[in-house]
Formats: structure tokens, sequence, C-alpha cells
């Protein structure tokens, strides 16, 4: 949406008519709505009122100083300066134009006064203190310099602005909007209760301590005899076996590798660890002098895991984008999944 801003142009007012005329021909061309109060030589308490009005409404404040202090008001200050320490306080961005050369300036143009020329030089050191400003010589100057300050000011101070009457919603639009709004903030809270609570439907799914009968193999072979070698006593005598562990246990030991993501290799490796911790050969008689190992979880059934745990809404494919020649799947936690390991992982307080 176009915005047009409102700029303020505090100035003398007779010695800088030439000057003025640069800097309001500049915001009119660059769709800006110039105000000054200066335009009217007469000023008196009454209009600073309504000059305080103005700047109010105003979203930029433009200060050229020429060789003039300007008139003075009831409390001693010119207006001009009145007008700047208005500005500043209401916090409104300030541009500040000073000439470069005060020596070089007309007589006409210029302070007789003695008083009144060592206040227009304490008055620009009030504006160059703290705030950086630009330096002008000639009249035409203030037309590029207003250009280049204002556009440096409206990127990096962006202020409210104005727009035509028929760009802004109605109030029906704006009653739509609300609506809309309204309905964005239900989904979301809908979508934070959904990806942190189990799905719907899942209550009759085996899961939590509910068993799993796992089926899986593993190799036999003798210990090596360096002094007694027979090929046929280190061939590998395969096993099939069954283990039953309960879903959370089996969440528990491969969740942590979904964290952030995990390939279904890595994801069966885990499960032939976790199968070998729950054997313990070493205790029984008829495998004294042999060695286990290869412990291979059943294909179907590590299929049958990754499917009810997903089935549960506790894990989720990740789709990311990979290289082409990564054909591998990777898995991931689903928002519930990742409170549900926590849940059965942390460490509990002793109470």
């Amino acid at each position: 949406m176009n915005k047009r801003y409102q700029v303020f142009i505090s100035s003398t007012y007779s010695d800088l008519i030439e000057e003025r005329r640069y800097v309001m021909q500049a915001l009119m061309e660059m769709d800006c709505i110039p105000a000054g109060m200066e335009l009217f030589p007469a000023a008196d308490e009454e209009q600073w009122e309504f000059i305080k009005k103005i700047i109010d409404e105003c979203d930029y404040y433009l200060l050229v100083i020429g060789g003039r202090y300007g008139s003075i008001s009831a409390d001693g200050i010119s207006y001009t300066e009145k007008e700047y320490d208005y500005a500043v306080e209401k916090g409104i961005r300030v541009i500040c134009l000073i000439h470069k050369n005060p020596d070089t300036i007309p007589l006409g143009k210029s302070e007789n006064d003695p008083e009144k020329k060592i206040r227009l030089t304490a008055f620009c050191d009030k504006v160059k203190t703290g705030r950086m400003v630009k330096f002008w010589e000639k009249p035409e100057e203030l037309q590029m310099l207003t250009v280049s300050s204002l556009n440096h000011a409206i990127r990096n101070y962006p202020a409210i602005g104005f727009v035509r009457a028929n760009l802004v919603p109605d109030e029906s639009s704006l009653a739509e909007i609300n609506k809309l709004r309204n309905k964005i903030s239900e989904l979301e809270a809908q979508l934070t209760y959904i990806s942190t609570n189990a799905p719907s439907g899942t209550e009759e799914l085996a899961q939590g301590d509910d068993f799993f009968e796992l089926k899986y193999k593993y190799s036999i072979t003798r210990k090596i005899d360096p002094f007694n070698i027979s090929f046929a006593d280190y061939t590998p005598e395969w096993k099939n076996a069954t283990l039953t562990l309960s879903w959370n246990v089996i969440f528990s030991d491969i969740a942590p590798f979904m964290v952030n993501e995990a390939s279904e290799e890595t994801l069966q490796n885990q499960m032939n660890h976790l199968i070998s911790c729950y054997n313990d050969f070493s205790s029984k008689k008829e495998f004294s002098g042999k060695i286990i190992s290869d412990f291979t979880v059943d294909t179907r059934d590590f299929q049958k895991i990754k499917i009810q745990l997903r089935s549960l809404g506790l894990i989720i494919k990740n789709i990311k984008n990979r290289s082409v020649k990564d054909t591998d799947t990777y898995w991931t936690l689903t928002p519930y999944g990742d409170m549900v390991m926590t849940r059965l992982i942390a460490i509990k307080r002793n109470v």
C-alpha cells in the first residue's frame, strides 16, 4: 500500500523564501505533503498552539537554518527553535540542513542584532549535537539534500504516513479480517493440542507396557583354538529365537536416534543391539566355549515395529530434500513422540 508522508518544514521566513521553494518542490516530487506554519510571517502564542497540532500530525520534521535566528516568542526563544524543541520532545524524526558558511550570507539575510547572532550560533550547536546534519550553501543544493535525507529517514526510520481513503479497509473488511485471525488462532491451538497428544483412534492399538514378541536370529561359533583348527568347527551355526519386549522399551531405545533423524539402517542396527543386550548366553552351560554374535531382528518384525510406532503418532518419515544418490528412508520424532520419549527417559528426581 503506497503511503504519503507529511513533512513539517521549519525555518525563518523572509530570508529563506527561495530556499524553501526548493525544499517544497523536492517534497512534492517525492509525493510527500509539505506543511509548515513558518509560511505565515506573523507569529503569536495563539498561532503556536496551532503549529504544535500540525507538527503532531507530521511524520518527519525538516529544519533549514540560514543566517537569521527568527522572531522571538514570549518565552525568549525564536519560534523556529521552539518548533525544533517540540519536534524532538515528541520523538519525530528530525532532518537538519544548516548553511555551510554563515559569514558569506548577504547582509540583508543575516542577523544584525548581536544578541540574536549569539543565539543563532547556540541553536546551531544544539542541533548539531547528537545527530547527523547536512550542510548547504546554494539554494539549489537543498533540493538534492532534501531528497537524499528524507529517503534515508523513510528507509531507516519508517513512519506511519497517510493512505488514500479508498485504499483503507472498510468496517466489513476489518470484521472479516478479525474473524479470520480468530479462526487461525483456534486452528493453531488445535494443532498444538494434536501435536502433543496421541492421535485419535490409537486407543485400541498395542502400546506403552503392552508386549510384543520379537523374532530374531543369531550365530554360534566355537572359540578359536590356534592349536586345533578345523574349518567345520568354526562355521557359524544360525539359530532362531524370540524375545518379548514392551513397546515402551522398544521406543525408548531407538527414539533418541530420531531426535534429528535416523535412517532405517541405523534403527535396524539399534534394534539388533537391543536384542543382544537382553540375551545373556554366558550364564548357560550349552554355550560355554562358544561365541554368540550377529543378532539380527527379523525383517518383517522390524517393519511391524516401524509401522506400529508410526500408527501411534510417535514417528514420521522425514521428507526434507536430499541428493539424488541418497535413496535411504529417514525417520524422525513427531512433537508427541518427542514428549513421550522425554517422559520415558528423563531421569526423575528422588523424592
